[in-house]
């Protein structure tokens, strides 16, 4: 049973608005999307400070006096992979229907996909938005939470490593088993073992009670949409309700970061291999009546 409402606060950033196409938005030319807007706070500011300082005293506030807890979760997509490629090149149906199946082709393999060229140049490009940002005074992640999977592995180290920011020199994210794209069946989506991923990325932590193999993959078995949700708000109560972070930041998948999306009541919003979405998000505990009732006891 639910133990938080959690719901995302519009009207923040750009991507809330109905009006801003996912298809032609550019999160690194539009400053991540922040709403250049008025708050309340703002007679408390100095007229030097940006729109980034004012939305972190805007945000504090909102945690120190409307009892809730808010938190800002950067929301990053990896960069194109192997396996991107190889369903274009035969069409999401024979993808899906066959090629997915397999553990590649005569290119190469997409097993635990990783990124391609293009994919870590679009890493790169995250990083030099980070960088930039950080320059104007964005609240930088106080936590970093990443997937098992080494699209997510690769372009979160390419995007953070070496940023001055505490955590990331060395870079050192939080891998969490259940942020993973929609399991099962493809084999891109079958993650490494845990020994073959430490070693790759040593400096990497892992969770509490990591397996060393991948025990949630089935290759006869598609996770549906209901219950990717539903492993997704597990995810983020499990976040929210030990990690006292205000900025949050969590490096996934397409089919994961719809999720998160939709269980936070946020509008559509598909994001671009490499993009980055910022949520602000409302987080209260539901008392022990009120979960009952919603859920008809």
């Amino acid at each position: 049973m639910p133990r938080l409402s959690l719901t995302t606060v519009p009207g923040y950033f750009k991507q809330d608005d109905p009006s801003t196409d996912p298809k032609t938005f550019d999160y690194a030319r539009e400053n991540f999307g922040i709403i250049d807007r008025q708050y309340s706070e703002d007679q408390l500011m100095s007229s030097e400070d940006g729109v980034w300082q004012r939305f972190q005293t805007h945000v504090d506030h909102l945690n120190s006096t409307d009892g809730a807890r808010f938190k800002v979760l950067f929301l990053g997509r990896h960069g194109e992979g192997v396996h991107n490629v190889a369903e274009a090149r035969y069409g999401t149906k024979l993808w899906d229907e066959y090629w997915s199946l397999q553990d590649g082709d005569s290119h190469g393999q997409w097993v635990d996909a990783r990124l391609t060229q293009k994919g870590i140049g679009q890493a790169r490009v995250a990083h030099n938005a980070w960088k930039d940002q950080l320059q104007t005074g964005i609240p930088p992640p106080q936590s970093f939470y990443v997937s098992p999977l080494n699209r997510c592995l690769e372009t979160a180290h390419v995007t953070f490593n070496g940023l001055p920011i505490p955590k990331t020199t060395p870079f050192r994210p939080v891998i969490k088993e259940l942020l993973r794209e929609t399991m099962g069946e493809h084999t891109c989506d079958r993650r490494s073992s845990a020994t073959d991923i430490a070693a790759e990325y040593p400096h990497y932590q892992f969770e509490a009670g990591f397996e060393e193999d991948d025990l949630l993959w089935d290759p006869k078995i598609r996770e549906s949409d209901d219950h990717r949700n539903k492993r997704l708000r597990n995810l983020l109560e499990d976040i929210f309700s030990t990690d006292e972070s205000t900025y949050l930041s969590m490096t996934a998948h397409s089919g994961a970061i719809t999720s998160i999306l939709e269980v936070l009541g946020h509008r559509k919003f598909a994001l671009a291999t490499g993009a980055v979405i910022p949520v602000l998000v409302r987080a209260e505990k539901i008392d022990d009546a009120e979960n009952s009732t919603a859920n008809g006891q």
